[in-house]
C-alpha cells in the first residue's frame, strides 16, 4: 500500500479517443492473447529478456479479500507482482497482514499445503501463510515468470522487540527457501566470484533472463504509510535493512539476506543521495514511487533502465488521462502498461483484478 488508509475514490475513465485506439493497436501488434490461469500475454522474445530489461503488470494490496476471496485467484490473473501489508506485532512475535489492523490479520491466506487447499478454508493467516501460499501456487505452475512480492512494512521494523529484518529474513527462507532470488544471486559472477555492492552488479547488467528466474520470486521492501508518517521513526525500513544488508555482506553472510530494499517516493536525479549515510547508497537498485510523478517531465527514467535497476512504478491509472482505478477498458489498460514500458518502468502497479490480459503482459522496457 502506497497510500493513505482510506481507500481512493474511483476515478471516471477519461481515456480519450486516441488512447484507445492506442489501447487496440497495442494489443494487436504487441500481445499474444492471454492463457489459462497463470499463463502469460508477452510480446515475442521477452523470455529471454534480463528482469531488468521487461516491463510487466502488478497488482496493488493483492491481500485485500475485498479484491480476491483467496491470494491464488490473485496469482491465477498471471499477474508478475502480488504485494502484501506487514504489521510487526511484537506482542505476539508475528508477521500480521492486514491494511489497517496491527495486531490482527485480515487477508485472503489460506496457508496452503497443497494446490488442492489453494481455494478452502478459513483466511486470515500471518505473512508466512500468505507465503506458503505462493510457494504451492508455484508448485502447481512450474513455468510461470518471476514473480515480485512487495512488502509494505506499516510501521518499519521493531528490532528492539525482536522483529528485525533478521526475523523477517528467517520467516521468509522457512517459507520459500530455495524459491527466492537473493541479493546474494545478483552479487554473484557467472564466472565465479562476487561483485562488491548491489550498485557494481546491477550497473554490470548482472540480472538474470526470466526464462533462468520462471518459477522464481524476488521481495522488494518499502517503508510503510504508518512509519513514514510517525515523527519519532527515525530508521526506517529502506534505512533499516539497507544497513542490515550492508553489515552481512561486510560479515560474509549476505546470503542471509532474502530482500532487495527499495528507495521510496518519486524523486528527480539519483533518489539515494537523500541517504546521509553514503555506505548504505550502493545497497540499493530498486526503486519505487509514483507513477504520475516519474512521468510529469520533471524525472529521466531512462537513467534506471540504463544502469539495469527495478522502477516499480504505482498508481498507474493515474498518468493522465485517467484510467477507472478498477475497470478500465482493456484496450486503454493495455496501452497504459505499454506507456509505462516506453517510460522504463520494471513494474506498472494498479487494482486491475479483473483484466488477467493486463496482468499477464510481459513487455520489452524502454
Amino acid at each position: 500500500m502506497t497510500g493513505p488508509l482510506t481507500r481512493r475514490h474511483t476515478l471516471r475513465p477519461r481515456a480519450t479517443a486516441r488512447t484507445a485506439l492506442l489501447g487496440a493497436l497495442a494489443a494487436c501488434l504487441a500481445f499474444t492473447v492471454a492463457g489459462p490461469a497463470g499463463g502469460s500475454a508477452s510480446a515475442a522474445g521477452t523470455d529471454a529478456l534480463p528482469l531488468s530489461g521487461a516491463t510487466t503488470s502488478g497488482l496493488h494490496n493483492t491481500y485485500d479479500p475485498a479484491a480476491f476471496s483467496y491470494l491464488a485467484q490473485a496469482l491465477d490473473t498471471g499477474t508478475s507482482m502480488i504485494e502484501l501489508d506487514v504489521w510487526d506485532d511484537f506482542f505476539t512475535q508475528e508477521w500480521k497482514v492486514s491494511h489497517s489492523n496491527p495486531t490482527g490479520n485480515s487477508n485472503n491466506c489460506v496457508n496452503a499445503s497443497s494446490p488442492d487447499q489453494l481455494y478452502t478454508g478459513g483466511a486470515n493467516k500471518n505473512l508466512e501463510s500468505c507465503l506458503d501460499d505462493v510457494r504451492v501456487w508455484l508448485g502447481a505452475h512450474p513455468g510461470h515468470g518471476p514473480l515480485i512480492i512487495k512488502l509494505e512494512m506499516k510501521a518499519g521494523f521493531q528490532a528492539t522487540f525482536g522483529m528485525s529484518p533478521a526475523k523477517l529474513d528467517q520467516s521468509i527462507s522457512a517459507h520459500l527457501g530455495n524459491l527466492v532470488f537473493k541479493p546474494n544471486d545478483l552479487l554473484n559472477k557467472p564466472g565465479g566470484g562476487q561483485y562488491a555492492t548491489l550498485d557494481e552488479a546491477a550497473v554490470a547488467g548482472n540480472w538474470p533472463t526470466r526464462a533462468q528466474l520462471a518459477g522464481k520470486v524476488l521481495l522488494e521492501v518499502i517503508p510503510g504509510t504508518v512509519e513514514e508518517s510517525n515523527p519519532t521513526d527515525s530508521l526506517w525500513t529502506d534505512s533499516e535493512y539497507a544497513g542490515y544488508l550492508r553489515d552481512l555482506h561486510s560479515q560474509g553472510k549476505t546470503a542471509q539476506a532474502n530482500v532487495f530494499p527499495s528507495v521510496h517516493n518519486a524523486q528527480a536525479g539519483d533518489p539515494r543521495t537523500r541517504y546521509s549515510d553514503t555506505s548504505l547508497r550502493p545497497w540499493f537498485v530498486a526503486f519505487d514511487g509514483d507513477a504520475a510523478t516519474y512521468l510529469n517531465g520533471s524525472i529521466d527514467t531512462s537513467w534506471y533502465d540504463t544502469r539495469h535497476y527495478l522502477l516499480f512504478m504505482t498508481d498507474s491509472q493515474n498518468v493522465a488521462p485517467a484510467l477507472d482505478d478498477v475497470n478500465p477498458a482493456p484496450a486503454d489498460a493495455q496501452a497504459r502498461v505499454a506507456q509505462l514500458a516506453k517510460a522504463h518502468a520494471t513494474v506498472a502497479s494498479n487494482d486491475w483484478k479483473g483484466l488477467p490480459q493486463v496482468q499477464s503482459l510481459v513487455l520489452p522496457r524502454g
